[in-house]
């Protein structure tokens, strides 16, 4: 058995026991047919990424989950990796070279791409660094890139098939556009804050009727130029007569018709909405089902392209000069103050320009329909439960996904275009010739793959598929994936229709979701907010397992929790506790010489205390099962700090301290049985201090994280030892509490009677004689049946199971007790002359504020009680 150091430091063991495992290849998992395998996939983080608070949470319950299956016996994989995050990685790169004074298409696509890898090899680990930092036991020996040649291959594999397939095809729909990095964006890209704008109310004049018109209201008054048709619900009765008339759009000399439709909410607004199809995801449905022309009036770079007065503008330009316009021709009726929410960038802060542009696509109503049966079929589950509605309700309503970038870094798409004939052939190789006209002059696709479309192939890409290969087949499906609520439908459902389609399996049976770790005032932690806390700074001052613990305690699947800096120095001085309470185990034990022991030669607080870790054992094991993190280790805690350290360390320092006590030897052995089962089950919470301290403690095993799970045992039940300590217990609160409220100090003794006229309660006080008396501040305990030889001026305590009295003179010295209370007679005296003087006082009740005089008036309430308990007290004293 090693030492301790004096004082808990995590700086100094973290970072050494972190190299300890990596080097003994502890978080590796190999293909082994005699262990059942569970495995897990790391959400992959951004090679652009920096450890935030959702990060660090992330991880850690990943990790948790790893550690406690290991221990269980699986053959438990981490699958971790990093994503080559198209947009965020080609922006940090063009930033790069822009502060070196390069432009991107001066430097060409060939060797800009070589300026990615490069920027790639210096900065893409950093992230996996600080996930070492965290404790994370990925398997880094397996860590993938969704760049990387295999991952590479599996993307091509699945975009040849499902283009085979008819579900890739190229086409023109609305898609998300960013004019300042001017290429589409996927929904989760772009995020969506609110605004203070306007609604324009504008006259429509019909076609015919010069004195009539339609009024529309909209928030986006350019993108009139486009519209090409007015639409009014089929049940408006205002509006019927209209429906299949012809309206001139103005400032343009188009007409455009009035059409039905249910999409139109008759309650709000004017009832008539203006239909532009090529620049909002709800017009270009309506333009499909009434086969309007689509009309794109926007540049990539958002200034305008239709014909006339307006083209070259920049579209908040063309905005106003539209509005102006139309003020002049006498069409603007009104505008009004409106907040609404925008769509932006989350790169670069840009306002989202919906627009239809030729795109690739993936045809999702066919893809959809086995992802949904997954789940009503119930092998695919979400945890809670009710998150399962989010991920159906998206897919129900899902529509054609934009896989196509205008990027350069990411996966190019894989069509090659015959510059003689124009003949297009998808294919996983660049074909030689032209299939239809036998040219070799072929180029490829200019644009790249969305991210997604990649990382929607992870649980299966990362093991080897679509080779063969024993890791795919021993590991996949994996088992949990745990992932935030804000990316159920860019993420999760993606992995879950791609592995479906590609592999026939679910890629994993539960999907564990977590929420957002917001700042102590409930707020989302955000750059501009400035309320961002970095992980790796809570670590450097207070250690990874404060940081762990104080992510998980109170945590609950799916909902949001507060981050305080006051649960991190709450969960270091648990860790204090640990640690300081191993130091006194292990001094005692080193001064024992060894001695064999059984479960019959331990007292009843052993048998108490180890048959309450027994519980534990089964407790936790099903909390955990049931991914109720946040709950299996408020009972690690609770134990621990409260049972093991607070109860039965206490209850066991006479039998340690005295040489002679023959149990000397039982309480040591369940002293280090009952910690190493602690520590077992804190370990997948605190992995570094509960590594540190079984290393120091027992000398049979190498590491905490290779050893078993504690498993219930029947022998270790001690039901009836277990309900004979809640009774001591009850009886110690209960003396306490009366020695508290009459300020006895602990250093002072007095005479303890225990009286019950029940035989197996005075039994239990009789075996209990010595820790009782300790914990009881008792210098001599008395067990008897009645009242008998005791004082009538005795203090009671009064308990369930029996009555508890104590010699008033032994408690109290009695001068001193009437000297302090006198001293306290005057003292609220004194206050209750000041309070009663300012509330007689007619100047200060009329002009001091309400809230001063209740609080004056609460005082004097308050005095007034103490002055009464006082006197009473004073009293009694004195006779």
């Amino acid at each position: 058995m090693k030492e301790l150091e004096k004082t808990y430091n995590p700086a100094d063991i973290e970072e050494r026991l972190y190299q300890k495992w990596l080097d003994s290849k502890y978080f590796h998992a190999e293909v082994n047919k005699n262990k059942k395998p569970f495995t897990i996939v790391m959400p992959p983080p951004n090679i652009t990424g920096q450890l935030h608070m959702g990060h660090a949470l992330d991880n850690t319950m990943q990790d948790i989950l790893i550690r406690y299956k290991r221990m269980q016996g699986f053959e438990a994989l981490w699958q971790p990796g990093t994503d080559h995050a198209a947009i965020a990685t080609e922006v940090k790169v063009i930033d790069k070279l822009k502060s070196e004074g390069i432009d991107k298409h001066d430097l060409g696509r060939d060797k800009f791409l070589e300026k990615a890898w490069e920027w790639k090899e210096d900065y893409g680990s950093r992230i996996v660094k600080q996930l070492h930092k965290l404790g994370s036991s990925a398997d880094w020996d397996r860590e993938r890139f969704t760049m990387d040649e295999g991952c590479s291959d599996a993307v091509l594999e699945v975009f040849t098939k499902l283009y085979e397939k008819g579900y890739i095809y190229k086409g023109s729909r609305i898609i998300n556009w960013c004019p300042i990095c001017q290429t589409s964006i996927s929904d989760a890209e772009v995020e969506h804050e609110e605004q203070d704008g306007f609604f324009w109310h504008i006259n429509y004049p019909i076609v015919g009727e010069e004195d009539r018109f339609v009024e529309i209201a909209t928030t986006r008054p350019e993108t009139m130029l486009g519209d090409t048709a007015v639409a009014v619900n089929p049940e408006d009765d205002r509006y019927k007569e209209l429906i299949g008339k012809m309206l001139k759009l103005p400032l343009t000399g188009r007409e455009i018709p009035v059409v039905a439709d249910e999409y139109v909410d008759k309650d709000f607004g004017t009832g008539c909405v203006k239909i532009t199809p090529a620049h909002d995801p709800n017009d270009f449905e309506v333009g499909k089902r009434h086969n309007l022309e689509e009309i794109c009036i926007m540049n990539d770079d958002a200034t305008i392209s239709a014909p006339g007065k307006y083209k070259g503008m920049d579209r908040y330009e063309a905005r106003k000069a539209i509005v102006a316009d139309l003020e002049a021709q006498g069409l603007l009726v009104k505008v009004v103050p409106h907040a609404h929410n925008v769509g932006t960038h989350d790169r670069c802060g840009t306002t989202v320009e919906p627009m239809v542009k030729p795109q690739w696509f993936v045809k999702m109503d066919e893809i959809a329909k086995p992802a949904i049966e997954a789940l009503q079929s119930g092998r695919l589950k979400f945890v809670p439960e009710s998150f399962g509605k989010t991920y159906l309700h998206w897919l129900e309503g899902i529509r054609d996904w934009c896989i196509s970038r205008q990027l350069w870094w990411g996966h190019r798409i894989p069509a090659y275009y015959c510059e003689e004939c124009g003949e297009m052939t998808v294919a996983k190789t660049t074909p030689a010739v032209c299939a239809k006209c036998g040219s070799t002059h072929l180029h490829q696709d200019e644009d790249t793959l969305d991210t997604w479309f990649s990382s929607a192939l992870w649980p299966f890409s990362t093991l080897g598929w679509p080779e063969k290969t024993p890791e795919f087949e021993y590991f996949y499906p994996t088992d949990v994936l745990v992932t935030g609520y804000d990316i159920i439908f860019f993420w999760v459902i993606r992995m879950v229709f791609s592995g479906l389609e590609q592999t026939g399996k679910e890629p994993f049976h539960t999907v564990l979701i977590h929420g957002l770790v917001r700042d102590s005032q409930g707020r989302k932690m955000s750059k501009s907010l400035g309320n961002g806390i970095d992980p790796l700074e809570v670590i450097d001052k207070y250690g990874a397992d404060a940081l762990r613990m104080t992510l998980m305690t109170g945590n609950a699947p799916g909902n949001d929790m507060r981050f305080y800096w006051e649960r991190v120095e709450a969960s270091r001085n648990f860790a204090n506790k640990v640690w300081n309470a191993t130091r006194f185990i292990m001094m005692n034990i080193e001064k024992a010489p060894d001695a064999d022991v059984s479960l019959s030669d331990l007292t009843m607080a052993d048998r108490w205390i180890l048959s309450k870790v027994n519980t534990l054992a089964k407790d936790v094991t099903e909390n955990m099962d049931r991914y109720e993190l946040g709950i299996a280790l408020q009972k690690v805690y609770d134990f621990i700090w409260e049972e093991f350290c607070d109860w039965y360390i206490e209850m066991v320092k006479p039998r340690l301290w005295d040489d002679n006590d023959t149990t000397k030897a039982a309480a040591l052995w369940t002293l280090k049985t009952v910690l190493i089962n602690s520590l077992k089950l804190l370990h997948p919470y605190m992995p570094f201090i509960t590594e540190e301290i079984f290393c120091n403690l027992q000398d049979e095993e190498p590491s905490i994280m290779i050893s078993s799970w504690p498993v219930y045992k029947g022998e270790w039940n001690f039901a009836g030892e277990e309900k004979a300590v809640e009774v001591i217990k009850e009886a110690v609160r209960a003396i306490r509490n009366v020695r508290t409220s009459m300020n006895v100090p602990p250093s002072k003794k007095a005479k303890v009677y225990v009286v019950s006229d029940n035989e197996e309660i005075l039994g239990i006080f009789e075996h209990s004689r010595v820790f009782f008396a300790t914990l009881g501040y008792a210098g001599e305990v008395a067990l008897q049946k009645d009242k008998a030889g005791i004082a009538d001026d005795a203090v009671s305590a009064v308990t369930s199971q029996a009555a508890i009295y104590m010699p008033f003179a032994e408690l109290v010295d009695l001068d001193k007790e009437i000297e302090r209370l006198e001293k306290e007679e005057e003292k609220l005296a004194k206050e209750l002359s000041r309070v009663t003087g300012m509330l007689s006082n007619e100047k200060f009740v009329s002009k001091a504020p309400e809230a001063k005089i209740a609080e004056e008036r609460s005082k004097l309430e308050k005095y007034t009680q103490m002055m009464a308990q006082v006197q009473e007290r004073l009293t009694q004293l004195k006779k």
